[in-house]
């Protein structure tokens, strides 16, 4: 299920961010957080992929917690090409 969050996020550079389950949703439901990093250039919405490990149906409803967002530092040097790797 891909659910909207209503919000988007204005990253620094040097700064990524992730989605990650929240640790109930995930040992009680089985409910895992899927998706990709969220880079500093990303201006759209903010959405959340869910998918359900569980036996059983789970829903939820507006304000509850399905996901953490997690900020990190990263580095991006400058790539070169090069003809063989040593």
């Amino acid at each position: 299920m891909l659910v909207d969050t209503e919000m988007a996020i204005g990253l620094p550079r040097g700064i990524s961010s992730r989605l990650a389950a929240t640790s109930g949703m995930a040992s009680k439901h089985g409910i895992a957080v899927s998706g990709g990093v969220i880079d500093a250039d990303y201006t759209g919405e903010v959405k959340v992929i869910l998918r359900n490990h569980g036996n059983t149906i789970y829903g939820f409803k507006a304000a509850d917690r399905i996901a953490q967002l997690i900020l990190e530092t990263i580095q991006t040097p400058d790539a070169i090409e090069i003809d063989n790797l040593e």
